[in-house]
């Protein structure tokens, strides 16, 4: 079930990410432990060679579909290791990412991801998992001029 402080504040933080603003990546569900995003096709800039959607927006998704969850609970994290399978070519005309905290610690969250394909017919078929360990870190450091 959707917890609407956590969904608000990881809408306001999804908003704050220029490459998620880009892809369209949308927040739409979110409770300690979980996060839930989507993402509509667009085919004339997200499509790889043969057509399907590029795997570098797969992992995209799943990594911050691993990383909101974490965030829930955990405060801001960055990922130290990801890993994606890939399991069907991902054909849809749009795509959710479901992450989920599978053991939080005080150093090291272990989260994992579902990437599904929404079809024509509204059904959602599986075309990639990801495992991720998040740390969690202090404020984002400022460049420096």
């Amino acid at each position: 079930m959707t917890d609407p402080t956590f969904l608000h504040t990881l809408q306001a933080v999804n908003q704050t990410a220029s490459f998620n603003r880009w892809a369209g990546f949308e927040v739409v569900q979110a409770a300690a432990g979980e996060a839930e995003i989507r993402m509509a096709w667009r085919e004339e800039d997200m499509g790889q060679y043969a057509g399907y959607l590029h795997a570098g927006l797969t992992g995209a998704m799943l990594d911050t579909a691993c990383g909101y969850a974490a965030a829930t609970v955990a405060g801001r994290v960055l990922a130290s290791h990801f890993s994606v399978n890939c399991l069907a070519p991902a054909v849809g005309r749009s795509f959710v990412a479901r992450g989920r905290v599978v053991k939080a610690g005080r150093k090291q969250v272990f989260a994992s991801a579902e990437l599904f394909a929404e079809q024509e017919s509204g059904e959602l078929m599986l075309v990639a998992t990801a495992n991720a360990i998040l740390v969690p870190v202090e404020a984002p450091a400022r460049p420096r001029a």
